[in-house]
């Protein structure tokens, strides 16, 4: 189980220390995929290595979620972790939580077919949580949670999204 005293704690104290040294918040984050046998990628970050692939459905061996699993994984994680930072943070008693992501889409943008553009149509989340508060407190709690999560302001606000190419000449043996 989550400790909401640990969490605060930490949460409290690195959000002083950005406050008081902004660039201590400020870096860069480097995952490095690489494309593998099966139609699938090695994505590894740190000490974190794990495999995305496509099904047999779409040319692959299924040998681990599909990008779409780990993208609506990432937004749901990061919506539960912010519910449970700012349920710490706010003094709010949490017993449950449980976040659903759904995404609406229509494959022929990916495949190039028809006017129709690749990703999703439509994304909606369903939070669940077990609290002894009142409504109003969690609304409020999941509110300032919701205005400080990383992955929905990606999924909401358009980046600054850059392309950089590094061609290799092929070896020959």
């Amino acid at each position: 189980m989550w400790d909401p005293s640990r969490i605060k704690t930490t949460s409290d104290r690195n959000a002083k220390a950005v406050e008081l040294r902004p660039r201590l918040g400020r870096g860069t984050a480097v995952t490095t995929v690489r494309l593998q046998e099966g139609f699938s990628c090695e994505v590894e970050e740190g000490k974190w290595r794990f495999t995305v692939g496509m099904s047999e459905k779409s040319g692959g061996i299924d040998n681990g979620p599909n990008p779409g699993v780990i993208g609506r994984g990432a937004l749901g994680s990061c919506l539960a972790l912010s519910y449970a930072m700012w349920a710490a943070r706010l003094d709010v008693p949490i017993a449950n939580l449980e976040v659903e992501v759904q995404a609406d889409y229509d494959a022929r943008g990916m495949y190039g077919v028809g006017d129709v553009p690749p990703g999703y149509e439509r994304l909606r989340w369903i939070v669940t949580v077990g609290s002894d508060a009142p409504q109003d407190v969690v609304m409020r709690m999941l509110d300032e949670a919701d205005s400080h999560c990383d992955f929905l302001h990606v999924f909401r606000h358009p980046q600054d999204v850059r392309r950089e190419v590094r061609l290799l000449a092929p070896e020959r043996r």
